[in-house]
């Protein structure tokens, strides 16, 4: 219950509803500021508790200078949780655990549930492997149950067996497309209060909500957890970037187009750290799909979040998607009477603006390797021609003959990549030497290659479109570009064209609810005959779920070192994401990857290139099967209707037939199988007593890894294939796995034992106490001389000889997304400490959160300056002043060499509020609740 300092408790009445709200005109200064801020204003008057949310905080918020730098650090507490399943497991796994501790502690197990609602939806296992034929879907969710039954009856299990934790099984949809057609509420209602629906995700595009209004944004694991569990994400109050949007979309012009523009601008920008709020009259232009693709791309961006207050548009949606009456009456009631509805004619404060004129618009797509890389439509043959030589043999350039002058200020080159040059076969397109240099054209490597494949036989050469994918939530959610898509289909099959056949094409959508509009507008038939059947409904391509190319086709790519392309639909494309054969990816709109599927190649100018001749022998150009505007509004009339959305939700934690079939253990608590590599029961409680042990200052340590500036928590955390030889290939090895089973690391979530093997083990990491190795090496100081090891074998033998272990690190440690195994690897590993010269905000709260204190050098030292090699051994006092409730400022390290002499310094303690004391004396946020929870029911 809120102590309520500012009197805001008060009732709402809607309809025959009367409901408790929190009332935020009670804080002076709240009227002037953006929606979102006024989100958190409410999320804090409605749980103060005076201790980690008080009056003063709430004032901050009244009295937030637009213009200051951020530092005021406030507590908020999400709603409800969202999750996919790579990243949701863990949490699962974790509460399962807790509940056997609670159970060994004398506590009732049933005890243990998320205290906010929490979903998931199983969108990221489905893998693309069968493609372009009409049972591609069956057999694609056939073999997603076959690897994945393990973590499938796991959280079957989880859904019967926790209050507020629902399950969204297989072959329903994309995660975040399903929470704004169905999960979010925009308002919630619970327990006889009212307030704004916020929610945090395990996943980076949880942001699609902002669309709706919904303030939220994607966290690491161990936020999820502690969200679940009641805890508040511990933030600063951000700077607000104002977006205001004028003008209209002009024809021929796409949402992709518009969302890649915005990721264009706000990059330049520079919005790391920051909310996005859109505002202005062209905000009511803006369809309520186009508003959830611009809020998907937020992390492409680089803000937090990318929002848009509550209006007409926002009712409109959810009247359409199947809400009911009463929730359409409370929101607007709600918005109104808090003055979170959007009023184009009053300008909230900012702290910094921009705008666009989406007048000014036009076609564009971006690559080959960053969602910021953006490039026109009409210039992209141009900017293909300049990259491809980044790809073909490093630091090659075309010969010059004037045809590439004053081209760099247009188009600047990629980074250079390191590919195996292939000189000895390499020449030139034979159209180059007369292209004019008023074209910037750049001379094209070419080297043709003669494939068969399933019955075609063709020539593959560089830039060829290898996959063609409609997929990921960014676009799939929106009517207008799908639409677009199928109606493009259409035309191009009236006038005989056809995809190339090297084209790995791919149809995955967002929800069961675009298969029902495809249906009732009858343009599947044109869409499979283009080959673009239903593959799935997941993120297939978007997170490298593409399968692998026809064999012919990948032995061409791999034996010939030819650099294909992917043109995709999605939110990324970095290097390497999409398929281990393909090195260039775009993103581009749902028609416009159909248009690529039909020219076969990214060396392609749709202006003035045909895409083929019909069949009275006339050349085709894009522009004669693009729909127009007027029928694709008309088509999403016709075939779109709330009842859709109200038959394709009714049941949709059901499943089908297999996720009820599946052989699911019963009981409150989960029965373990010893044998699984994929779910295992966490070690976070073993040994836990009902009251922590008091901590204690570190002695004897050892350091694990010696990191420079930037190390990031992808480079901790373990992702991407399983390489065999690793320590993760020898456990699964051990195991019995076969090596064309390993499956990826993200896959394996649900067992630590894999995970642990996998952090700090990146290909990249560059450990410094190793000169110019790079990976997951260190070196054991319990051999002789320190030999070269695995981290993890490493690892083992410190804990053996219970040597505790510490991680030194330079700037910005911890920044980047993986984060919640980035910092459960690193206490299963045995790292107690963490010293930096800065850390990234959420991976030093995370560290707290699974025991490890972070400390930082004195102001402007390093390891370096401090002359730190990290072959000593550190003695770190003042751990212990935590147990009589003091958070000292400072803590004394003590680093001696191997001849006797010492560093001395005082680190900086980074235990920054009273709860994070809480957390770390209990051993992790985990543990802290659990006890709580003991407690409460003593």
């Amino acid at each position: 219950m809120s102590i309520d300092s500012f009197g805001a408790r008060g009732t709402l009445e809607v309809g025959d509803k009367s409901y408790e709200i929190f009332r935020i005109n009670t804080v002076k200064g709240i009227e002037r500021l953006p929606y979102s801020l006024k989100v958190l204003a409410e999320n804090l008057l409605r749980t103060e508790d005076g201790a980690n949310i008080t009056k003063d905080h709430i004032e901050a918020l009244g009295n937030w200078d637009p213009s200051a730098d951020p530092s005021i650090e406030i507590q908020f507490t999400p709603a409800r949780v969202l999750m996919q399943d790579f990243t949701g497991v863990p949490c699962v796994v974790d509460l399962a655990t807790m509940r056997e501790a609670v159970a060994a502690l004398g506590g009732d197990p049933n005890k243990v549930n998320p205290l906010s609602p929490a979903e998931m939806v199983i969108d990221h296992s489905v893998i693309l492997d069968v493609f372009g034929r009409a049972d591609a879907f069956e057999r694609n969710v056939e073999l997603e149950y076959q690897r994945n039954s393990e973590r499938y009856q796991f959280l079957r299990w989880g859904q019967g067996a926790f209050d507020d934790f629902k399950v969204v099984p297989p072959g329903t949809g994309i995660v975040h497309q399903v929470n704004i057609e169905y999960l979010a509420r925009v308002i919630m209602t619970r327990d006889g209060q009212a307030y704004p629906d916020t929610c945090v995700g395990t996943d980076s595009h949880t942001t699609m909500e902002n669309g709706l209004g919904v303030l939220g944004w994607g966290v690491g694991g161990i936020e999820a957890e502690a969200a679940m569990l009641g805890q508040p994400v511990s933030m600063l109050i951000p700077r607000v970037v104002g977006f205001k949007l004028t003008g209209e979309i002009q024809p021929g012009v796409t949402a992709t187009d518009v969302v890649l523009t915005v990721t264009d601008i706000l990059r330049r920008h520079g919005v790391v750290g920051k909310f996005v709020e859109f505002y202005g009259k062209g905000v009511a232009e803006v369809p309520l799909a186009n508003r959830a693709t611009l809020g998907n791309m937020s992390p492409e961006f680089g803000s937090t979040c990318a929002i848009f207050p509550i209006d007409d548009e926002t009712i409109n949606y959810l009247r359409l998607t199947g809400r009911t009456d009463e929730e359409l009456a409370l929101v607007e009631a709600y918005a109104k009477e808090q003055g979170m509805w959007h009023n184009p004619d009053q300008e909230p404060e900012f702290s910094e603006h921009l705008e666009l004129d989406l007048g000014t618009v036009v076609p564009s797509i971006a690559g080959p390797k960053r969602p910021q890389d953006r490039i026109l439509l009409s210039e992209s043959k141009v900017a293909f021609r300049k990259d491809i030589h980044n790809y073909v043999e490093e630091h090659h350039h075309a010969p010059k003959n004037g045809l590439d002058e004053g081209l760099d200020e247009s188009f600047p080159a990629s980074d250079p990549v390191s590919i195996t040059p292939n000189s000895a076969t390499l020449s030139f397109a034979d159209d180059d030497a007369v292209e004019s240099a008023a074209n910037g054209a750049h001379g094209r490597p070419s080297k043709p290659i003669e494939v068969t494949s399933d019955g075609n036989t063709f020539i593959l050469d560089h830039g060829a479109v290898a996959v063609a994918g409609i997929t990921s939530c960014t676009n799939t959610s929106n009517p207008s570009v799908m639409i677009g898509a199928g109606l493009l289909a259409r035309n191009a099959v009236e006038k005989g064209l056809t995809s190339k056949p090297w084209v790995k094409t791919n149809m995955a959508p967002g929800s069961q609810v675009v298969s029902d509009y495809y249906e009732k507008a009858g343009l599947w038939p044109y869409l499979e005959k283009l080959g673009f059947y239903l593959g799935g409904y997941g993120c297939t391509t978007c997170i490298g779920n593409t399968g692998p190319l026809p064999e012919a086709i990948s032995a061409a790519v791999n034996d010939n070192d030819l650099s294909v392309t992917a043109v995709l639909s999605g939110n990324r494309n970095f290097e390497g994401r999409i398929s281990p054969d393909v090195k260039m990816n775009y993103l581009a709109s749902p028609p416009l990857v159909i248009a690529y599927a039909l020219a076969g190649t990214m060396d392609f100018d749709f202006e003035s290139e045909p895409l083929g001749t019909d069949t009275e022998g006339n050349d085709v150009f894009l522009k004669d099967i693009w729909p127009s505007a007027q029928e694709i509004d008309d088509t999403i009339k016709a075939a779109i209707n709330e009842d859709m959305f109200r038959s394709s939700y009714a049941d949709v934690f059901k499943g089908d037939e297999r996720w009820r079939s599946l052989s699911t253990p019963d009981g409150d608590t989960f029965a373990w199988d010893d044998k699984s590599t994929y779910v295992r029961k966490a070690p976070y409680f073993d040994g836990m007593t009902l009251e922590p042990s008091p901590v204690s200052d570190i002695k004897g340590a050892r350091v694990l890894a010696l990191l420079g500036d930037s190390v990031t928590t992808d480079h901790i955390s373990p992702a991407g294939p399983i390489k065999p030889g690793t320590p993760a290939a020898q456990y699964l090895d051990s195991h019995g796995v076969a090596r064309k089973d390993y499956n990826s690391l993200g896959s394996r979530r649900g067992n630590h034992e894999v995970m642990i093997r996998g952090t700090f083990a990146n290909i990249r990491l560059q450990n410094q106490l190793l000169d110019g190795v790079s990976g997951g090496y260190t070196r054991d100081f319990t051999q002789d001389g320190g030999p070269q090891s695995f981290i993890y074998d490493a690892s083992v033998n410190y804990q053996k000889a219970g040597i505790p272990l510490v991680v030194l690190g330079g700037k910005e440690y911890g920044s980047g997304s993986s984060r919640d195994w980035a910092a459960k690897g690193t206490v299963l590993l045995g790292v107690k400490a963490v010293i930096t010269e800065s850390f990234e905000r959420i991976h030093r709260s995370n560290l707290i959160g699974m025991g490890v204190v972070p400390l930082q050098f004195p102001a402007g030292e390093s390891a370096k300056s401090l002359g730190l090699t990290g072959t000593e051994v550190f003695d770190i006092e003042g751990i212990e002043k935590l147990n009589e409730g003091v958070t000292p400022p400072t803590m004394h390290v003590t680093a001696t060499k191997e001849d006797g002499d010492t560093i001395e310094f005082d680190a900086v303690v980074r235990i920054d509020t009273p709860g994070e004391a809480d957390y770390y004396r209990n051993g992790g946020i985990l543990q802290y609740v659990l006890r709580n929870m003991l407690k409460a029911d003593a």
